[in-house]
């Protein structure tokens, strides 16, 4: 029962990111790469917390260990689109730094879940 409150917890955190990076990427359309950012930074978050939501519904070990990468890659392309976009002066640091905070925290989730999950299958 534990495991279900804590996959409850990490689907609404996924959820709750990718609203918080689409109503960014909406911030950032105007110009061409803004654009191009909005649109990248939409299907990753979005996909992060798709994915995660799949991974709980995975049929097997593997399953879920493949939705699960798939999971730590677009929450770390996110990162990568949102500190883009702060270097390229599109939004600021600051402006971003709660939500760039939680990206990072899921990924340290996902990536140990993960780390786990291969150190499992190896016994």
């Amino acid at each position: 029962m534990a495991e279900v409150v804590k996959y409850k917890q990490l689907e609404k955190r996924t959820n709750d990111f990718a609203h918080r990076c689409v109503k960014l990427a909406v911030a950032l359309e105007g110009t061409k790469l803004g654009n191009h950012i909005s649109g990248q930074l939409i299907r990753c978050s979005t996909s992060a917390a798709a994915n995660y939501r799949a991974c709980n519904l995975a049929q097997s070990r593997a399953a879920f260990a493949a939705k699960l990468s798939i999971v730590l890659e677009e929450t770390d392309e996110a990162i990568f689109w949102m500190e883009f976009s702060s270097e390229e002066k599109l939004v600021s640091k600051i402006k971003i730094k709660s939500l760039l905070e939680e990206a990072n925290e899921l990924k340290a989730i996902f990536f140990a879940a993960r780390k786990t999950l291969s150190s499992k299958k190896k016994r």
